[in-house]
C-alpha cells in the first residue's frame, strides 16, 4: 500500500470504487422510475414477507455494527462508535416492527399493536442511521487528529449498545402502549392515509438530504462513499413512500427491497473492503520481508568481501609476525618486550579474523552443508512461495522444466536465495511493464549431458546495453533504492558451487538470467553415498 491506511474509515476511495458507487446509485433512480407507472398494481398478500425481510436486515445491520465498531476500536473513534450505535438501534427495532405488523404473527399485530404501530416503529428507524451519519460527520474531524492504538474501549461500547436497547425499548413502548397518542397513518391493515404520509415522508426526505448535503461536502474516506450510496436509497424509499396508498402493492414490496439495498450495502462494502485491505496488507507484509531478505543479502556479500579480501592480508601478518617471534626470541636486546608485542599482534589478527567470520555467521541462514537435490523441485517449491505476491502484481508465471535432469550438490538455502533475488528482480522490472501482459518464465535444460541450466526470462523494461556489463558489479543498481550487492551475491553464491551466473537480453523485451551448475552423474552419486 502507498500509505499506511489502516481501515476503512481513513482509505480514500479509489476511481474504479467511485464509478461502481455511481452506477449502483444510478440504477437505483432508473428502477424507481420504471416502477413509478406501476407502483398502485395489487398483489398478493404475503404475510411472512415482512418478518423475512427484518429477518434479513437484523443480521445484516448487526454485521455492519460488529465491523464498525471494531473499526471504533482502532481508530478510537466517537464517530464510527455512534455511527455503530445507529446501526443497532435499527437492528432492534426490527424485532419489534416484524411482532407487531398486522397479519404477520397475528391479525392485528402482537405485543398489544395498533394499526399505526409498525409504520411508527418503522419511522423510527429511518431516522436513527440519518441522525447518526450527521454526528458521525460531525465527530469525525475530531478523531482524525487521535493516532491510532491498541487501545480496545469495551466499557465505552457496551454503554453504548445499553443506550440503544434502552431507547428502542422505549420506541416499543411508545408505539404500543400509547398507540393512541401519535398521528395516524393508516385507516386500516392496507389502506395509507396518503395525505398525512406526504407530510411525513417531507420531513423525512429533509432529513435524509441534510445527511447527504453534509456528507457529501466532507467525504474523504471508502466508508463515506458507501454512506452516500445508503443514503441515496433511503432518498428513493422516501419518494416510493409519498407516491404509495396502500401495502401490498408493487411500489410497497419495492419500498422494501430498496430498504433491503440500503440496510445491507454498506455491510458487503464493509467486508469487502475489509477483505481487499487485508490482502493488500498479506501482499506488502510479503514485499516487506522480501526485502529485508534482500537487505540480509546485501550484509551478507559485504560480510563475504570483507572476510575475503582482509582475512587473507591478516593472515599474512599473522604468520609475518610468528616468524618475527620467532627470530625475536634468539636475540638479547629486549627480547621480553618484542615477544609480548608479537604475542599481542599474533592474539589481534586472530581476533580480527574471529570477528569478521562472526559478522558473515549472523547474517547466513542454515548450517551452510550441501546436500544433493533435484533443481526443479526448488523451482517449484520457490514459485509456490512467491505464488500470492506475483498474482498481486498480475504476473503469469510460466515453467518449462526438463525432467530428466541429474541432481545437484549444493547449499540448498543459498540456491533458494539466488532464486529468489532474480524472480524478484523480475517482478520490479515487470511493475514498471504498460501496454502489454507481463510474463514470467523458468526454464531448464540439461546441457552437455551432465549440466543442469536455468533461465529466469521476463518481459519487462529490460537492461540497457551500457549497464549489461556492470550489472554483477558490488554496488552497482539501476533501482533507486537498491544496493547494488543482490546479483553480485548471487554470482559469488553460484560461482563458489562451481557454476556461473550470466545475463542477456531479450528478443524484444525483458532480460534472461542464466545459472548453469554441475549435475552429480551415476559415478559421482555413487562416490558420495560410499564416503557417507
Amino acid at each position: 500500500m502507498s500509505q499506511d491506511h489502516l481501515g476503512l474509515f481513513d482509505t480514500p476511495p479509489d476511481g474504479r470504487q467511485i464509478r461502481f458507487s455511481l452506477a449502483m446509485v444510478g440504477v437505483l433512480f432508473v428502477a424507481f422510475l420504471l416502477i413509478l407507472p406501476n407502483e398502485d398494481i395489487r398483489w398478493r398478500e404475503v404475510d411472512s414477507f415482512v418478518p423475512m425481510v427484518n429477518a434479513i436486515m437484523l443480521v445484516g445491520e448487526l454485521i455492519t455494527a460488529t465491523l464498525l465498531y471494531a473499526q471504533a476500536s482502532v481508530f478510537r473513534s466517537r464517530a464510527l462508535t455512534v455511527l455503530a450505535t445507529g446501526y443497532v438501534f435499527s437492528a432492534l427495532l426490527l424485532v419489534p416492527h416484524a411482532l407487531t405488523f398486522p397479519g404477520a404473527f397475528a391479525p392485528d399485530g402482537l405485543l398489544g399493536a395498533g394499526v399505526n404501530t409498525p409504520s411508527w416503529i418503522a419511522m423510527s428507524r429511518r431516522m436513527a442511521v440519518p441522525l447518526a451519519i450527521i454526528l458521525y460527520v460531525q465527530l469525525r474531524q475530531a478523531d482524525l487528529a487521535v493516532p491510532p492504538g491498541p487501545e480496545r474501549p469495551a466499557a465505552r461500547v457496551a454503554v453504548w449498545v445499553f443506550a440503544a436497547i434502552v431507547l428502542a425499548a422505549a420506541v416499543t413502548l411508545l408505539t404500543t402502549l400509547g398507540h393512541d397518542w401519535l398521528p395516524p397513518y393508516y385507516v386500516n391493515r392496507l389502506d395509507m392515509i396518503h395525505s398525512y404520509a406526504v407530510g411525513y415522508e417531507t420531513g423525512m426526505f429533509a432529513l435524509f438530504l441534510v445527511a447527504t448535503i453534509l456528507l457529501f461536502r466532507k467525504r474523504s474516506s471508502v466508508l463515506d462513499m458507501w454512506l452516500l450510496v445508503a443514503l441515496s436509497g433511503w432518498l428513493v424509499q422516501s419518494l416510493l413512500i409519498m407516491t404509495i396508498e396502500a401495502r401490498f402493492t408493487a411500489g410497497w414490496y419495492w419500498y422494501f427491497v430498496v430498504t433491503l439495498f440500503s440496510h445491507l450495502v454498506v455491510m458487503l462494502a464493509l467486508i469487502a473492503e475489509s477483505n481487499r485491505l487485508y490482502a493488500r496488507l498479506a501482499l506488502s507484509t510479503a514485499a516487506r520481508n522480501r526485502e529485508r531478505e534482500a537487505r540480509l543479502m546485501s550484509m551478507d556479500a559485504v560480510a563475504a568481501a570483507i572476510s575475503h579480501e582482509v582475512g587473507q592480508p591478516l593472515s599474512a601478518v599473522t604468520m609475518n609476525a610468528m616468524a618475527g617471534l620467532n627470530w625475536l626470541t634468539r636475540a638479547r636486546p629486549d627480547s621480553e618486550k618484542a615477544i609480548r608485542s608479537l604475542r599481542a599482534t599474533i592474539d589481534a589478527g586472530h581476533h580480527t579474523t574471529d570477528v569478521l567470520k562472526s559478522i558473515r555467521a549472523m547474517f547466513t541462514k542454515g548450517t551452510g552443508t550441501e546436500t544433493q537435490f533435484i533443481l526443479n523441485d526448488l523451482v517449484r517449491e520457490t514459485a509456490s512461495a512467491l505464488h500470492r505476491e506475483l498474482a498481486g502484481d498480475k504476473v503469469s508465471l510460466h515453467l518449462s522444466l526438463e525432467e530428466a535432469l541429474p541432481p545437484i550438490l549444493a547449499d540448498r538455502v543459498q540456491m533458494e536465495r539466488v532464486l529468489v533475488n532474480l524472480l524478484t528482480n523480475a517482478n520490479e522490472s515487470l511493475a514498471a511493464t504498460r501496454g502489454r501482459a507481463r510474463r514470467l518464465s523458468i526454464r531448464s535444460v540439461l546441457v552437455d549431458g551432465q549440466d543442469v541450466r536455468l533461465e529466469v526470462s521476463d518481459n519487462g523494461v529490460g537492461i540497457a546495453p551500457e549497464e549489461m556489463p556492470r550489472i554483477f558489479d558490488a554496488f552497482f543498481t539501476t533501482k533507486p533504492t537498491g544496493t547494488g550487492m543482490g546479483l553480485s551475491l548471487c554470482r559469488t553464491i553460484v560461482e563458489e558451487h562451481g557454476g556461473r551466473l550470466w545475463a542477456t537480453s531479450g528478443e524484444k523485451y525483458g532480460a534472461t538470467f542464466h545459472v548453469q551448475l554441475r549435475g552429480v552423474v551415476s559415478a559421482q552419486l555413487d562416490e558420495v553415498e560410499a564416503y557417507g
